[in-house]
C-alpha cells in the first residue's frame, strides 16, 4: 500500500465519486477506478458500497480513511521538518489541548516564538485527554496538554503554574442562581451538560457527586462553548471550568462554583526520547524560560 492509493483513496472518500475524483487528482477515471480496485484486493474486503448516485464507505473504508489521513498528516509534517533549509528555523509546532484557561502561559509562549521567528506557525489541536494522548502517541502532536492526567509516566512533563476551577454554568433566571456556590445535592436530579471525561468513573466531578445516584445527564459536549448554547436554550446546567465563557455584562448566563471547591492543574508533556524538530524545541525553550521567570521566589 503506497501513499499515493492512500491520497486517491481520501480523495474518492471525500468527493463520494469515482469521476469527481479524478477531475480533482488530474488523472484519469478508468485508472482511478482500477487502482480502488486494487486496493481493495490488497486489504482483502470491499472499501465502498457503490449506489447510483454516489459512494459511501464501508465499516472496513471508514477505518482505512481514518488511519489514512493520520499516515498523510504524519508524512506532511515529516517532509516539512526535514525540507526546512539549514539555519532557516521555520515550520510548525502541534499541540493537543482540552479547553482551559491556563493554556494562556502556552500562547503567551507561543506569541513570543513567533515574535522572534515569524516563519513559525502553531497548529493547535482540540479534545479531551484520549484524543490528545493518542494523537501524542502516534506522532501527530508534539506535546500534549493534560488536565489533572492520572498517569504522566509514559511522558516528560511540566506543570503549568495557573490552576482551574469547577462550578456550573447556568441561566441568569435559574433557581440555582440565586446561590453563592452549589453543591452536589443542589444538582441532584437536575438536567446536566458534562464533558465526557470529567463523567468517567475517576473523573474529578463524577467523584465530586459522590453517592448521589439521580443523576440526570442529559447531554456530554466536548466543548464548552457548545454547552454554553446549550444552557442558553434551556437544555440544562454545564458543568464546567470557570473563565472559559463570557457572563459579564448583558450575558443572560452566570458562573457558581462548587462546594466543596475543585481545582485542576495542567501539565504539558510530550513523548519520552522524542526529536524535536527546530520549531518545536524553539517553543519548549520558551515556554521554559517563561516558566522560570514566572516562578514564585524562593
Amino acid at each position: 500500500m503506497e501513499l499515493r492509493e492512500l491520497r486517491y483513496f481520501l480523495a474518492v472518500a471525500q468527493e463520494q465519486s469515482i469521476t469527481k475524483a479524478a477531475e480533482y487528482l488530474y488523472i484519469a477515471q478508468p485508472s482511478l477506478s482500477k487502482q480502488m480496485q486494487n486496493l481493495e484486493k490488497e486489504i482483502g474486503r470491499p472499501l465502498f458500497v457503490r449506489g447510483s448516485r454516489k459512494i459511501t464507505l464501508t465499516e472496513t473504508g471508514m477505518l482505512l480513511k481514518k488511519r489514512a489521513e493520520e499516515m498523510m498528516d504524519l508524512y506532511e509534517k515529516t517532509e516539512a521538518e526535514i525540507s526546512a533549509p539549514e539555519g532557516d528555523i521555520c515550520g510548525d509546532v502541534h499541540i493537543g489541548s482540552g479547553e482551559s484557561y491556563a493554556v494562556r502561559t502556552v500562547a503567551k509562549a507561543a506569541k513570543e516564538v513567533m515574535l522572534e521567528h515569524p516563519r513559525i506557525k502553531f497548529d493547535f489541536f482540540s479534545g479531551d485527554a484520549n484524543d490528545v494522548t493518542e494523537k501524542l502517541d502516534k506522532g501527530l502532536l508534539d506535546f500534549g496538554i493534560l488536565v489533572d492526567y492520572a498517569d504522566l509516566s509514559e511522558y516528560n512533563s511540566m506543570r503549568l503554574p495557573l490552576a482551574d476551577s469547577w462550578g456550573v454554568l447556568m441561566r441568569k433566571d435559574s433557581p440555582l442562581a440565586e446561590k453563592d456556590t452549589v453543591a452536589p445535592e443542589d444538582l441532584s436530579g437536575q438536567p446536566l451538560i458534562c464533558s465526557q471525561q470529567s463523567m468517567e468513573k475517576h473523573g474529578v466531578i463524577k467523584q465530586w457527586f459522590g453517592e448521589i445516584s439521580d443523576l440526570n445527564v442529559r447531554a456530554k459536549v466536548n466543548l464548552v462553548y457548545n454547552a454554553s448554547v446549550l444552557v442558553r436554550e434551556g437544555v440544562g446546567y454545564a458543568v464546567t471550568l470557570a473563565r472559559l465563557v463570557n457572563t459579564t455584562g448583558d450575558s443572560d448566563l452566570c458562573f457558581r462554583p462548587i462546594s466543596p471547591a475543585i481545582e485542576t492543574h495542567l501539565d504539558i508533556v510530550w513523548k519520552k526520547y522524542a526529536v524535536f524538530s527546530k520549531p518545536s524545541e524553539c517553543f519548549l525553550n520558551k515556554l521554559r524560560e517563561i516558566l522560570r521567570s514566572e516562578a514564585p521566589a524562593s
